[in-house]
């Protein structure tokens, strides 16, 4: 006689001497709800902020590192005199220095997301001007208005019972 196969749960059972309950999945079943988050100002700023306190901290731990595995590549470089030792503490210098301009960009890269947001565009395409035509050529050369400031003040004005007579000194 030919034996049936056994599933998993069969042998399982047997093997632990328990009896398997068979759920019915279709029953079951995962439901996924997306929530969605407003994204702000606010948020955005603050996700900045985090991103880049942890980026500044990780790229200050890389060259914390660095440093001490240089110094220890320079000992043994000078205990055996191998050239690969040399080689391989030049390349990790190398390393190090990129990580240190890495920091430098992203300094540079926050002060410009921060200057963009601060930046407001103000676009003036249709100007109008209401005044005299000698008030305007007075705003546009101000050496003209200079001169006319000083025209006046060479003239002396003098009343006399409402008369106004001019002198000129």
């Amino acid at each position: 006689m030919k034996e049936e196969k056994k599933t998993v749960n069969d042998k399982l059972s047997e093997a632990l001497d328990i009896d398997f309950v068979e759920e019915n999945k279709s029953e079951t079943s995962i439901v996924r709800k997306e929530i969605t988050v407003p994204i702000t100002k606010e948020t955005l700023d603050k996700d900045l902020e985090k991103d880049y306190k942890q980026v500044r901290g990780n790229l200050r731990d890389l060259i914390s590192t660095g440093k001490d595995a240089i110094d220890g590549i320079l000992n043994v470089a000078i205990d055996s005199d191998a050239p690969r030792a040399y080689e391989v503490a030049s390349q990790m210098i190398k390393t190090i220095s990129e990580v240190n301009k890495d920091l430098i960009d992203l300094h540079l890269k926050i002060k410009d997301i921060k200057k963009e947001e601060i930046e407001v565009k103000n676009t003036t395409n249709n100007s109008i001007y209401v005044g005299s035509t000698s008030d305007l050529q007075d705003l546009i050369n101000q050496s003209r208005s200079a001169k006319k400031a000083l025209d006046v003040c060479d003239t002396v004005l003098d009343t006399v019972d409402g008369e106004i007579i001019e002198d000129d000194q």
